[in-house]
């Protein structure tokens, strides 16, 4: 059994693992209880009422935080050479194609996100395998397949997220940094919910959103009141 450590012990005192916390409240207390010695992310998982193994109940979106996720992120485009100089001028981090697409066949997965072009996709598509599991498959519903790469690229280093629902009917994803100020993190919080919201499938009976959670990548997870986030 992992031994408690002095901060550890003393993160835990803080919190009242039977209360719903205020939005507000959970901004300020996973600051808190977080004592790594690096820049934890803050996560939130929401709970969904709605059964994800049918199609019409799949929840899956992007949001653009207003404050980002304060990760750096990795961006490939693989796109024909005409958008080359596009892609680079937006910041991208690696460009090119085939070159891109034999390195993946090898093993090569090094990036957080893939934007590429519909014409190639076919060559892309190939490395779904690979992709797939990762969640690195570009999809045009979530504008990483477009023509326009230097505004996908553009947002993704914004702070533009694809998310969705795993199997289980949570949403898990970064919101922001420890080192963010509680009115960034919250500010993000809401933004994320009030996609979520806006995708809730006509299908979907009873109670939409069932719980809110708030963490650090080391932290217990901290409950938030449904209506805290609405205020």
């Amino acid at each position: 059994m992992t031994k408690l450590t002095k901060n550890k012990k003393l993160a835990l005192e803080k919190l009242d693992a039977s209360k719903h916390y205020t939005l507000d409240e959970a901004a300020k207390l996973v600051k808190e209880i977080t004592t790594t010695k690096f820049d934890a992310s803050v996560d939130v998982d929401v709970r969904l009422g709605v059964d994800p193994r049918k199609a019409n109940q799949m929840v899956r979106g992007v949001v653009t935080l207003p404050h980002g996720t304060g990760k750096v992120t990795r961006v490939l485009v693989m796109c024909t050479p005409d958008k080359e100089e596009e892609a680079k001028a937006a910041g991208a981090d690696f460009v090119g194609l085939d070159e891109y697409i034999e390195k993946i066949k090898g093993g090569w997965t090094d990036v957080d996100v893939i934007i590429t072009m519909p014409s190639v996709m076919a060559k892309v598509g190939a490395l779904g395998r690979i992709l797939g599991p990762r969640g690195l498959m570009p999809n045009p519903k979530s504008g990483t397949v477009t023509m326009d790469i230097a505004k996908a690229v553009n947002e993704v280093k914004a702070g533009k997220i694809d998310f969705k629902v795993d199997r289980y009917g949570i949403v898990h994803t970064s919101i922001g940094k420890v080192s963010f100020t509680e009115d960034k993190i919250v500010d993000n919080v809401r933004e994320f919910m009030s996609t979520i919201m806006k995708l809730k499938p006509s299908s979907a009976k009873g109670t939409y959103v069932k719980s809110i959670s708030l963490s650090s990548t080391m932290s217990p997870g901290i409950r938030i009141d449904n209506k805290s986030v609405d205020a």
